[in-house]
């Protein structure tokens, strides 16, 4: 049990970096919040993976890898429109 959560989180880190290299621009982002990215964008990709039929969630598969970068890119396009708005609106005040 520890070890799958272990190797969940590892790909989490590894899926959020490579959202981070493929998406364009500096992002203000910190470790941890690269490590959510990635670890919400596996979960969205394994769901998606396994919606198509080529295994369950947790499985790590290609397909599910593929799906999992694509949703922490945009996920992580959706932190940095968050992040860019309430600095925004910071420097206004």
């Amino acid at each position: 049990m520890f070890l799958d959560i272990l190797g969940f989180l590892v790909a989490g880190l590894i899926i959020g970096a490579l959202a981070r290299l493929l998406k364009p621009g500096k992002q203000g982002l910190s470790l941890v919040m690269t490590l959510l990215l990635g670890v919400a964008g596996t979960l969205i990709g394994g769901f998606l993976a396994s919606l198509i039929g080529t295994g369950d969630i947790f499985e790590l598969n290609v397909l599910g890898f593929i799906l999992a970068v694509i949703a922490a890119v945009l996920l992580l396009g959706v932190a940095e429109g968050m992040y860019s708005s309430n600095a925004k609106k910071k420097n206004l005040t």
